[in-house]
């Protein structure tokens, strides 16, 4: 009986933690890692509207003599000269089962936009982002991690 107290917080956190995981979706704020330096490149907030997921540039880490607010010189349309802080870059997004698909993602400083995927990871605190030209298995995966 000493025990009882722990066993049902034990109880309690797993139990949480798979309701977590249950519910885990890809809204909330989310930081791209640089591919090259492994830092910290920008904050996304992904929201859902309407059954769909979209992504927007909230913040940039940029480092000492960057500029703080660039400006998409390689996109296209209306996204063109525009400030990258702001800007949707994932968009389209449905949920279809455990994972996101169908959406799109522009990577800014190429101005290409990818078909795209997203899968939750580690019960919600990471997001995979598959980027794509044609199939998926030609692009590659960055993997975003949650801040909120």
């Amino acid at each position: 009986m000493k025990h009882l107290p722990f066993f049902i917080a034990l109880v309690m956190a797993i139990t949480a933690r798979v309701a977590l995981a249950q519910d885990a979706t890809p809204t909330g704020l989310w930081t791209n890692i640089d591919d090259e330096s492994g830092k910290p490149k920008a904050a996304i907030r992904i929201v859902e509207e309407a059954g769909v997921y979209v992504g927007r540039i909230e913040k940039l880490f940029t480092t000492p003599g960057e500029d703080a607010n660039p400006i998409c010189t390689k996109c296209d349309g209306t996204r063109k000269n525009r400030p990258i802080i702001d800007m949707v870059i994932l968009y389209d997004m449905k949920r279809n089962g455990d994972e996101y698909a169908g959406g799109k993602i522009l990577d800014p400083n190429n101005g290409r936009i990818y078909s795209s995927n997203l899968t939750i990871l580690e019960h919600g605190a990471k997001l995979g982002v598959r980027g794509y030209l044609g199939v998926p298995m030609l692009g590659r995966t960055q993997v975003w991690i949650r801040q909120q």
